[in-house]
């Protein structure tokens, strides 16, 4: 067995009022020790388009990377998507982390005008985008016939710096969802489910739960499943000496019992040796190496980051 993946943390920030405040942040969470900067792909007023977003904290900064977690496969056709990719990767000197989805949040499709289409089909649709944006960034002309995109002998330019491609991350909570990301991704993150309707479930998940989902991984990954980095998107974090009243406070914002935030393991809630405990017990159960906790989480989070990152 291999020796456990070193400790990876994720923050970010969707929009913020000025270019300096934006770019401050990437640079206090470089600062912190933290080891990629992320934003979202959505069309909501309170997010930043990913691409601009991105290079902007690449150029502010030094060694952190930057990632999108994730862009929606439906809100770009997947040539321009390799094209946009390939390009941030390129802007940002080989430190980008590519992210992919299906969608999920409905209201925002319908205020677009973009069919929200039943979840088979829409996961359908970005496994061939994924396909799509792979065979762009590989070298030569590509050709491509699926249900829903077709690409006649394009040669994707520019590609990325990264070679073969920028690590390739695509979460989910279901098992089609986590066995196509077993097979074709590089970093694989175990989430909570999504809706049919639209939206993520956070009725709260067990550790029972989260250990089925890491199987359908390993299965799926079969002898790849040693080069898959396995992340988790944390909903909450509460550091605090008092566990039962910081879940309590966690469960009012999340409409879940406390009961049901300390056995989540989407939630971190404890003293910052308590929670570096339960991240290294994590690991050793499940894998989970890569981190990623919310903007509003950022400095609450950062003492475990110092005491774990890179370990």
């Amino acid at each position: 067995m291999p020796p456990p993946r070193p400790f990876r943390f994720a923050t970010g920030s969707y929009a913020t009022a000025s270019a300096a405040a934006y770019v401050e942040g990437a640079r206090r969470a470089e600062g912190l020790g933290y080891a990629v900067w992320l934003t979202g792909d959505h069309l909501e007023p309170w997010f930043f388009a990913p691409g601009p977003a991105l290079t902007a904290a690449a150029a502010a900064t030094t060694t952190i990377r930057v990632g999108c977690a994730v862009f929606a496969n439906d809100f770009r056709h997947p040539a321009l998507l390799a094209k946009e990719a390939a390009t941030i990767d390129l802007l940002t000197g080989g430190r980008f982390e590519f992210g992919i989805g299906a969608g999920w949040h409905k209201p925002e499709y319908d205020r677009a005008g973009i069919p929200f289409d039943p979840p088979a089909v829409r996961v359908a649709r970005m496994e061939e985008g994924l396909a799509v944006v792979k065979g762009l960034w590989a070298d030569g002309a590509f050709s491509f016939a699926g249900t829903y995109y077709a690409i006649a002998d394009m040669d994707g330019v520019p590609k990325p710096q990264q070679r073969p491609h920028p690590p390739i991350f695509v979460g989910g909570g279901g098992k089609r969802l986590l066995g196509f990301a077993a097979r074709e991704a590089d970093i694989v993150g175990i989430h909570a489910k999504a809706l049919p309707g639209g939206g993520i479930d956070e009725t709260g998940t067990t550790e029972g739960e989260f250990a089925e989902r890491v199987g359908w991984v390993r299965a799926a990954a079969g002898t790849r499943f040693d080069r898959i980095e396995l992340a988790l998107l944390v909903s909450g974090v509460a550091v605090a000496a008092d566990r039962r009243a910081a879940a309590e406070r966690l469960a009012g914002q999340h409409g879940l019992t406390a009961e049901r935030v300390l056995a989540c393991p989407y939630f971190l809630v404890g003293s910052v040796e308590g929670i570096a405990e339960d991240l290294l017990a994590r690991r050793e159960r499940h894998g989970i190496a890569h981190i990623t906790v919310l903007p509003q989480d950022t400095e609450a989070f950062a003492p475990v980051v110092a005491r774990l990152a890179g370990r």
